[in-house]
């Protein structure tokens, strides 16, 4: 496998392999621990969990500027290509869609939030898997527990599992311990945590609790990644 997952904060991440670099949920301007510039970060690829402020972020003006793919669900996919013109490649799954791109797919699986994007354009949360590099990434987006998320690895094995812990608008830590083991990947990135108040949580404690049941938590802290 080669891929670098770079941690942007809140639930950010940049995966760059073999020259392509995928944005998911770039939510940098606003992010009081966000570190990367939103206006020099590269991006060929977009990808977008949902359409809350602190998700969809500042995709509209990187894709601009850097001329990027952006997929989201269809809802949130049509209000960026309504931003963007309809020049601009904009692709519009729905829950369960698999988009296949020249450097791996991605495939949006159900999550248990709510959404409204800044505009007012109501859409459906989602989760994605995304196959890059040789491996497979899950970010669960905005989720609470809920046990269909062990239907995803019985689909596909999971390499990372990048999952929410800081309560209050998504699952707690402890919650999240329950999830790690449904989604059953040897490594979880913990996302969702300490940008504001209401989400902070010792995430310490909640990798200490996932590496009892042999799991790795790896806490990246914003500009900081690992390889897989």
């Amino acid at each position: 496998m080669s891929v670098t997952v770079n941690f942007l904060g809140h639930s950010g991440l940049a995966l760059e392999s073999d020259g392509t670099m995928v944005l998911v949920d770039p939510f940098l301007t606003g992010n009081p621990k966000a570190v990367a510039d939103p206006g020099t970060i590269e991006a060929d690829y977009i990808l977008l969990t949902h359409g809350h402020a602190d998700h969809i972020g500042d995709t509209v003006d990187i894709a601009r500027r850097t001329g990027a793919h952006v997929t989201a669900i269809v809802e949130v996919a049509n209000e960026v290509a309504d931003d963007l013109g309809e020049e601009h490649p904009v692709i519009d799954p729905n829950l369960g869609g698999t988009v296949e791109y020249d450097w791996g797919w991605a495939r949006w699986v159900p999550a248990w939030h709510t959404s409204t994007t800044p505009r007012g354009t109501v859409n459906t949360p989602a989760g994605i898997v995304i196959s890059i590099g040789g491996a497979k990434i899950y970010h669960l987006g905005d989720t609470a527990l809920f046990s269909d998320l062990q239907l995803v690895p019985q689909r596909d094995t999971i390499d990372l599992a990048c999952i929410p812990v800081g309560g209050h608008y998504t699952m707690d830590r402890h919650d999240a311990v329950v999830a790690a083991r449904l989604v059953d990947a040897p490594k979880v990135l913990p996302i969702h945590y300490d940008t504001f108040p209401p989400i902070e949580t010792d995430v310490e404690a909640f990798a200490k609790d996932v590496a009892a049941d042999g799991r790795e938590v790896v806490a990246l802290k914003p500009g900081e990644s690992l390889e897989l």
